[in-house]
């Protein structure tokens, strides 16, 4: 079993990214990236919070906007409307989730195709699925992103991704089929779980839910992608597998923390510096 680890390889693709910045920075382009933000969640703060260190590190020019809970759709919709025309603003990120009373897909809709950064806007999505160049969601990117570090090619392989949302697992999907794998996707009303995820020479999860992929479920051999993060009562952070039984049978394994987290906010940076570069070859 080999440790896919996405903490060192995140570091080093920051290394990578922060020269790219010099020399953006040299012709006169400095990457930005503007954060909305709105209540009071402490997880997304802090998720946030990080992601401003990390710009920071690398000298990706940032600013978070934070707004009240009450505050009203259309407010928010006027501040994206005006980064979408701010020429020093490369990536515009609305950090999820939004409150009940805002439509979160029409706020992803405002945001300006070539500044989605986060890659949600359907245009984006759109040409995703069709294989065209594109703003690929991050955390999906980032997974590919440590498939290929490690050689792991998907092409002809049984892969079995568990959550079918909107942020990870259709884009997840699509990334997959693109490089040639045989996809099957799951969600909360599959009716036998076990069934998908045994026969499956990937398994990738991400639905929230602690020890959901027990070692019964997983093929011996199999590649194991633990995006979930779960805090337990203890407060120690886990994925959905369970790492300590499945690790023992499978031939490639994410840690959580440690994993898939790191290359989120890495191919965050590294969209941000693709809007960039982008600006400086339409100048």
């Amino acid at each position: 079993m080999q440790i896919l680890d996405g903490k060192e390889l995140s570091t080093s693709i920051k290394d990578e990214l922060k020269n790219k910045v010099i020399k953006l920075k040299a012709e006169s382009i400095t990457p930005g990236l503007a954060v909305i933000i709105v209540g009071d969640d402490v997880a997304s703060h802090t998720y946030v919070k990080m992601k401003e260190s990390a710009c920071e590190k690398i000298g990706i020019y940032s600013i978070v906007h934070k707004m009240p809970s009450d505050i009203s759709q259309e407010k928010i919709m006027e501040t994206i409307q005006m980064m979408n025309t701010n020429p020093n603003i490369d990536g515009i990120l609305v950090q999820l989730p939004l409150p009940k009373h805002i439509d979160t897909d029409k706020i992803l809709q405002t945001v300006s195709p070539d500044k989605d950064v986060d890659g949600f806007h359907p245009l984006n999505s759109g040409k995703l699925s069709l294989g065209l160049d594109t703003f690929v969601p991050c955390t999906p990117l980032g997974v590919m992103k440590i498939l290929q570090t490690y050689e792991i090619d998907p092409k002809g392989l049984d892969v079995c991704i568990v959550g079918a949302s909107n942020i990870v697992g259709k884009p997840m999907m699509n990334l997959l089929l693109n490089e040639f794998a045989t996809v099957d996707i799951c969600h909360i009303h599959t009716k036998d779980l076990k069934v998908h995820v045994k026969r499956a020479d990937m398994v990738i999860v991400g639905v929230g839910k602690p020890n959901l992929i027990t070692v019964d479920m997983v093929k011996e051999g199999a590649i194991v992608i633990d995006i979930g993060i779960n805090r337990l009562e203890s407060g120690k952070l886990v994925g959905d597998v369970d790492f300590e039984k499945v690790s023992q049978i499978c031939s490639y394994i994410t840690p959580v923390p440690g994993g898939v987290g790191p290359m989120t906010i890495a191919m965050l940076l590294e969209n941000t510096i693709k809007s960039a570069t982008q600006r400086l070859e339409n100048a």
